[in-house]
């Protein structure tokens, strides 16, 4: 039986994961932690997910979470992440980070902490969502500069970061393919009259509407054909989902900053 430990267990996120290992025989949830001030401070994790009591007080502390813990899985908010990573690199406990909108200096401390500990880090744990980064990654190597590529991606309209941890995965894969970084040919928030395209751009748009999970759309485009590649998730259990296929794959990992392509045995392909 695996022992995880949820950050974040009030949030949305938080409570899918804690009612699908209330459900897994396999797991146990032994710490749920929340921000301070929540008014759910110290009731039982089980109850605030709205499943039984699972024994499990949900605290403001992560140290105290993650005490007897094999996995913490991380879904909070950016502003929370360098606490929880250097709580989980004190007591050696392998991390699983879903938080997405890190900055720069934040993905730096998870470098930093995979030196000393087992770390999944993935902006979409959904396994539908990496097997498509997987093709968009083939079509752009196998396609080149001719297919021109756009990525249009749509959540709900409470999401703040823009564009999307997952369409930044997508874009990412696409550049890899093509041998460039995608900082070099990324365009975004196009608007007005502005520059022709330019052969190579990997272009970004965005949309916050409704209730949407999650919506990404892939666009190899050239004069004679378009392919596309979409994946539209239809309920946030398939991220919780992935999360704990990570927690159970990195609990017996050495130090390393893994991702879902190393999880769902991506890594080894060319």
């Amino acid at each position: 039986m695996i022992r995880i430990a949820v950050l974040g267990a009030t949030g949305r996120m938080g409570k899918m994961l804690v009612g699908l290992i209330a459900d897994d025989a396999g797991l146990e949830l032994v710490g749920a932690a929340s921000e301070p001030g929540h008014a759910r401070l110290g009731d039982d994790a089980g109850r605030v997910a709205g499943v039984d009591e699972l024994g499990v007080a949900v605290t403001d502390d992560p140290a105290a979470a993650i005490a007897v813990a094999e996995v913490a899985i991380d879904f909070t908010l950016p502003a929370a992440a360098a606490g929880n990573i250097a709580a989980c690199v004190e007591q050696r406990v392998a991390l699983v980070m879903g938080t997405t909108g890190l900055s720069v200096e934040q993905q730096a401390l998870l470098g930093d902490a995979a030196r000393k500990i087992a770390l999944v880090y993935g902006r979409n744990m959904s396994v539908g969502v990496n097997v498509i980064t997987e093709l968009v990654r083939l079509a752009s190597r196998t396609l080149g500069d001719d297919y021109d590529i756009e990525i249009v991606e749509a959540h709900h309209r409470h999401k703040i970061d823009v564009p999307s941890g997952t369409a930044l995965q997508l874009g990412e894969a696409a550049a890899s393919g093509r041998g460039v970084r995608l900082d070099d040919v990324a365009v975004s928030g196009r608007r007005g009259h502005g520059e022709p395209r330019e052969t190579g751009a990997i272009g970004f748009a965005s949309i916050r509407a409704g209730r949407i999970v999650g919506d990404h759309s892939v666009m190899f485009a050239a004069d004679e054909e378009i392919i596309e590649l979409r994946h539209r998730a239809l309920d946030r259990a398939v991220f919780a989902r992935g999360a704990l296929r990570a927690a159970a794959w990195v609990g017996d990992r050495p130090a390393g900053l893994y991702s879902m392509r190393d999880v769902l045995g991506f890594s080894t392909l060319p």
